[in-house]
Order: structure tokens, then sequence, then C-alpha cells
């Protein structure tokens, strides 16, 4: 997966996000409240142009794993949100993550909170309050994608 070369992005990193997750919507517009220097490019992957701005990314893949670019290096799962809060000075929030002995059960602990999120959000965003407009069953949507688009 490469970037479009014909996007100009002037931001560090493009994150792509599954906007329908309550719990991963949460944590963008957490992330992006601390983004002071707009640092951040967030990309909801239900966009209608996300195939026509994107060609190279995989929308399986990127359902699975959360996916970045940075400085034109494609980064995964906790990749991602590890370079994201440090850019924004929150590094310590996330340091234990790349650690040597967690690095591997975090990362394995990601996979497997990312593989299930829909039923997890549908509960966080039940118990505590999330903004998500349509939690039944066994997941959560909303009513419109929130995107925040790169310009």
């Amino acid at each position: 997966m490469k970037p479009n070369l014909k996007e100009s992005n002037t931001r560090m990193l493009t994150i792509f996000y599954d906007g329908k997750c309550p719990l991963c919507s949460a944590e963008m517009r957490s992330l992006k409240k601390h983004d002071k220097e707009n640092q951040i490019a967030l990309f909801d992957l239900h966009h209608p142009e996300l195939k026509q701005r994107y060609p190279d990314l995989n929308f399986s893949k990127a359902m699975k794993i959360l996916h970045g670019y940075y400085q034109g290096q494609v980064l995964l799962g906790l990749e991602v949100t590890h370079r994201a809060w440090t850019l924004v000075g929150r590094g310590f929030w996330v340091a234990p993550l790349n650690w040597p002995i967690l690095k591997n059960i975090s990362h394995w602990f990601y996979l497997l909170i990312a593989k299930h999120r829909h039923p997890i959000s549908t509960m966080l965003a039940k118990a505590l309050k999330i903004e998500a407009s349509n939690c039944e069953g066994k997941s959560c949507t909303h009513k419109e994608p929130k995107c925040q688009a790169e310009n």
C-alpha cells in the first residue's frame, strides 16, 4: 500500500479508522483534541471517496488492523497508535506498548480487541455513554459517516 501520489499531504500522519466503531471514533476525537499543530489527518474507511483517494489501500485489511501513512511508510496497529500519540505530545500514554516484554503481548491483545471491536464498542458505548447514533444488537453505526478527510 502506497499513498496516492496525486494527493498533497502536508500532515505528518494519516490514519484510516473505522468510523462505524464508536470506540475508534472516540479515540480519534480525543487524538484530534490534542493535535494542536494539526499533524494528523483522519480518514474514515467508510468515506465514499476512499477508493478514489487511496486506491492502494486494502479495505478488508484496514478493517482488521489500523492503518496509517507516516512519512511515506505504512504503519499498522499499535505502530499507528504509538506514532499518533507521540506526535501530539502524549507518547508517555502509550510508551509501554513498545517496551520489549510488553510489545508482543500488547500487539496480540490489540488484534483481539480489533477483531471484536464492534461488540466491545456497543457494550462500552452504552455503559460509558460514548457518542453513537445507533447501537443495537452486536454493532454500532453512525447514520452519517463522521470523516475528517484531508483537504
